[in-house]
């Protein structure tokens, strides 16, 4: 019989898209969030809504299921995680501490956790033409503040769990997850989906406005891609955590311009230095993720902003906010 599963954070991206990959699958699949997918229907075989921030929830979880995966998290892009540090800290170190204990009290086997590239420390992160960060480079730790911090802390609590209670707990540090069915307008967006939304809304030749000066570099990795890399970690023996993305490393200029000739329109830029911009640069260094999966994310990213940029334009159709 396969496996039962349970994905916390089903009704936000990740998790959404997990739970389907894993019914492809043939698992038993719950989902909980504190939400329902804002998209599309759930294709969990059951799906509650619980405030994982609270005990007895997460005890409610974890009946009866063999795996976690534990991706809920208050979170949001980089608008949000400088503006709201300790709500994001309370939640999350909540939520966080309270499914490794109920996992383990519940004799979970296999515990998986989403911990960020924001973990990575700033002195690293100074010049846009960074070195791609190796899972080494963690320590010594000076993570982004807020969201940072609390994920490193929970990053260290999985390997005490693992090392003190054999909970066999996984780690994966994303780097920029991106791809349709997303948060895409509200101040919780992605620089991937915030840029098709105002090229979307934008006339055949206009100007947007870039947050800083557009010199800022990320790597970004499609959706799919990053399922996939979780399911493969969560079948492997490795323990420790792991980078997750594309190693590829542009410009946000570069991004606004992909996205500007995927829609066909001629995007000029207005920089706005006063808005949150994050470290100056950051890639993955996919080095230690090729050896222990035998795999590296395979979706270019064009192909992923063709995707991801119809489906923002379709959304905003159907919302009436397309002239």
């Amino acid at each position: 019989m396969n496996k039962r599963i349970l994905v916390t954070g089903a009704g936000g991206f990740i998790g959404h898209n997990l739970v389907k990959y894993l019914k492809k699958r043939n698992y038993w699949v719950r989902g909980v969030d504190i939400k329902y997918p804002e998209y599309e229907e759930t294709a969990a075989d059951e799906f509650e809504i619980l405030d994982l921030r609270r005990w007895a929830s997460c005890l409610r979880a974890v009946r009866k299921v063999d795996q976690v995966y534990n991706l809920a998290a208050n979170m949001g892009g980089i608008g949000f995680i400088e503006t709201h540090k300790a709500e994001i800290v309370h939640d999350n170190i909540l939520i966080n501490m309270h499914m490794l204990e109920a996992a383990r009290l519940q004799g979970v086997e296999r515990f998986f956790y989403t911990s960020s590239a924001c973990i990575y420390p700033g002195y690293k992160q100074k010049s846009p033409d960074i070195t791609p960060l190796k899972e080494e480079d963690a320590y010594p730790a000076d993570a982004e503040d807020g969201y940072g911090w609390e994920k490193m802390y929970t990053e260290r609590a999985c390997r005490h769990y693992h090392e003190d209670y054999k909970l066999n707990t996984f780690v994966v540090r994303f780097h920029n997850i991106f791809g349709p069915l997303g948060t895409y307008d509200g101040g919780r967006e992605k620089s991937p989906a915030a840029i098709c939304r105002k090229i979307a809304l934008a006339k055949k030749e206009d100007v947007i406005e870039v947050w800083g000066d557009g010199l800022q570099t990320r790597s970004y990795c499609y959706i799919d891609d990053c399922v996939e890399g979780i399911y493969r970690l969560m079948q492997s023996d490795f323990h420790e955590p792991l980078n997750l993305g594309q190693d590829r490393m542009i410009t946000i200029n570069e991004l606004v311009d992909m996205v500007a000739h995927i829609a066909g329109k001629k995007i000029s830029k207005r920089y706005d230095l006063t808005k949150p911009q994050g470290v100056r640069g950051r890639n993955s260094d996919n080095t230690k993720l090729r050896k222990i999966l035998k795999w590296e994310p395979q979706i270019s990213l064009e192909k992923g902003l063709e995707k991801t940029y119809q489906w923002i334009y379709d959304q905003l159709v159907k919302s009436g906010r397309m002239k």
